[in-house]
């Protein structure tokens, strides 16, 4: 009696030691469009990841609260050809499915060569080569029964359905017209479940900037007539309950079911800074939904989401959060760095501990595979710093820190030579306009240098010495904004150099990185 007595109390402690508390997002920074599968106690979330290689990162949780990259879905050239790709293109809305053992990745690459699928028997990979779709549009996703494999998407502003084969990728039925949403512009991201007898269809509408909604219908059939939600949308912020939150754009959403029957929702969203800016780019959020049975789903009973939520998970979890990432160049990179477009693998070396960055013609406004590689910024407070070496350039060469964010948006600091020897500069890029902020003449052709912002502003200190910093200058977050420069991604913290365009002779320009400090406040 006193063993089922210590029993029930170890239960019940650990009952109410989970988390009745936790913030939002669950994977901040540039994380758009998640979708997400459990397969047994793992979860699994891949996001979008435009003209990034390698692309569709893939994290993973035990608890739905902390988040672990484990590796990108898309790590070889040959599964992901992204030549010309800005943030306007390369891969889109991707979703994670598993089924019979075989974990399912489908996606769009948009400018080079549409839909198309991978699978692996692990989601840290390997991953198969491209099995390419012939239904278009943009964010497919699949959904198996009886031993049949169904794929959604948007052609035409219409979500269709149709068969396919899953492991060649046939089309076996014409696709059929399943919804066009409540009329909000662009119905996309579709993902079906089936749940009490039903057929959910849920999908985004409004564009993803203010105006995103999540929105949901029904069928007893999974090819329809599908009825719409008529409490539609099942979530926005565009609302006079949802207009003063500092989470705006939510929508592009995935249901996941934990082992003790809860179920939850991931979705994308952005928070603003500084007005109505957001830098940080689209994020991954969580919320919990109430789906009774037979019933529509209840997404926060009905409340805007928020950065801190009241609501009890159920595990027994704390939320850890960042600090403070060293990334020495002793070893191969991680699967948080990335580059732009596919890499000239000869503009990149890691030679006595250091990385070496070979400058290309390509600038990054020229956007022609430069040489870059960089990382998320996943806190509107953090500090990032190097120090590099860029003794072998000629006139008119540059490297340094960029805070990127699309190819005609960046803020540049970063050493250049010229005639009259090396100086430090901050250059910026805004659309069509690109200008030298500042610039100060150094006797060194070593430095260090250091970027860190409070949310509103980026501040960009140096240190000849390596030790003390000194402020250069600053620039507005709002600047490097998605409503300033455009782009659907977030800002990247990174490393570069590129070379004179106006250089006739053979010179090689490269800039030796000695490492790179990642901090959050």
């Amino acid at each position: 009696m006193k063993r089922i007595l210590l029993l029930v109390t170890v239960l019940i402690i650990m009952g109410q030691s989970a988390s009745a508390q936790y913030r939002n997002p669950i994977i901040p920074g540039y994380h758009p469009d998640p979708s997400i599968c459990r397969v047994g106690d793992d979860f699994y979330i891949v996001n979008s990841s435009f003209q990034y290689f390698p692309g569709v990162p893939v994290y993973h949780s035990k608890d739905l609260l902390n988040w672990e990259l484990i590796g990108n879905v898309l790590d070889r050239q040959s599964q992901l050809p992204l030549k010309g790709a800005t943030s306007w293109l390369g891969i889109y809305a991707p979703t994670i499915r598993y089924h019979n053992g075989t974990y399912y990745m489908i996606t769009t690459n948009v400018g080079n060569g549409g839909n198309f699928m991978v699978t692996a028997k692990d989601p840290r990979g390997p991953w198969s080569e491209p099995v390419w779709l012939e239904q278009q549009g943009i964010d497919p996703s699949l959904y198996f029964e009886n031993g049949k494999c169904y794929m959604v998407s948007n052609p035409d502003n219409t979500i269709m359905l149709c068969q396919i084969d899953p492991k060649s990728g046939k089309q076996l039925t014409p696709g059929k017209a399943l919804w066009q949403g409540t009329g909000g512009r662009y119905p996309e991201g579709p993902h079906l479940y089936k749940k009490d007898g039903y057929y959910y269809l849920l999908i985004s509408e409004g564009g993803t900037e203010m105006a995103h909604s999540l929105t949901i219908a029904r069928s007893k059939k999974i090819d329809g007539p599908y009825e719409a939600n008529p409490h539609n949308p099942l979530l926005t912020h565009c609302s006079m309950a949802g207009q003063t939150n500092p989470i705006q754009g939510t929508g592009h959403g995935d249901f996941v079911q934990a082992g003790d029957g809860s179920w939850w929702i991931v979705f994308l969203a952005y928070r603003n800074y500084g007005g109505a800016y957001h830098h940080l780019g689209r994020e991954t959020y969580l919320a919990p939904v109430e789906w009774k049975e037979g019933a529509w789903p209840v997404v926060n009973g009905g409340h805007p989401v928020d950065t801190l939520m009241n609501v009890k998970v159920p595990f027994a979890t704390t939320q850890l959060q960042k600090r403070y990432v060293r990334t020495t160049f002793d070893k191969p990179l991680g699967p948080e760095w990335v580059y732009i477009q596919n890499p000239d693998s000869v503009c990149y070396e890691r030679l006595r501990g250091k990385l070496r960055l070979t400058a290309s013609l390509s600038s990054l406004t020229d956007n022609r595979h430069p040489t870059f590689v960089g990382r998320r910024q996943e806190s509107a407070d953090f500090t990032a710093e190097t120090r590099l070496d860029f003794t072998q350039s000629l006139s008119g060469d540059e490297a340094g820190l960029t805070v990127y964010q699309i190819n005609d948006g960046h803020a540049d600091f970063c050493l250049v030579q010229g005639k009259n020897g090396m100086s430090l500069q901050l250059k910026m890029t805004m659309k069509s306009v690109s200008f030298r902020k500042k610039t100060l003449q150094i006797p060194n052709t070593i430095c260090s240098l250091r970027v860190r912002s409070d949310g509103k502003m980026y501040y960009f200190d140096y240190s000849l010495e390596g030790e003390k910093y000194e402020t250069f200058s600053k620039v507005d977050c709002a600047l490097l904004s998605t409503e300033v420069v455009g782009g659907f991604t977030g800002v990247m913290l990174g490393m570069y150099a590129s070379k004179n365009r106006d250089y006739t002779g053979n010179g090689r320009t490269y800039a030796d990185f000695d490492y790179f400090d990642y901090t959050e406040q």
